[in-house]
């Protein structure tokens, strides 16, 4: 897929974040991701009074993808609810990462950049030797 609709992206992201559970940090997130077959999933943050067992939007959106029919992503965008671009995490960029791979393109403060260079140095379930499977 060349022609990823950002604009459509970046409000489906927006949209996501709408439904974000944020009673602790009032921060709404919402991350939209186009897949391989041209479907678009979301997710939105679900915090916990327990800050590290929350969940950013987009270990939420990588499940959707699971639950929807699998996939890859090749592109992705996150938004707080107002909007405003957010970049992922280091555990959120090793997600898009392990399921949209080096060339999924994330829209970042720095423009449209591929996982290569946003997450440099990364390795996924490809890069591990074979198991016997």
């Amino acid at each position: 897929m060349t022609d990823v609709p950002w604009d459509a992206l970046r409000e489906a992201a927006v949209a996501a974040a709408a439904s974000a559970y944020a009673p602790y940090s009032h921060l709404q997130v919402g991350a939209a991701a186009v897949c391989d077959d041209g479907r678009v999933v979301t997710g939105c943050n679900v915090e916990n009074a327990s800050y590290g067992l929350g969940l950013c939007a987009e270990c939420t959106m990588a499940g959707q993808l699971r639950l929807t029919g699998g996939g890859r992503f090749v592109a992705v965008a996150c938004r707080s609810g107002t909007g405003e671009l957010l970049m992922p995490c280091g555990r959120c960029r090793q997600i898009i990462y392990e399921f949209g791979g080096p060339d999924c393109l994330v829209d970042t403060p720095r423009g449209i950049l591929p996982m290569r260079e946003v997450l440099p140095d990364a390795f996924g379930p490809a890069d591990l030797p074979d198991q016997g499977r």
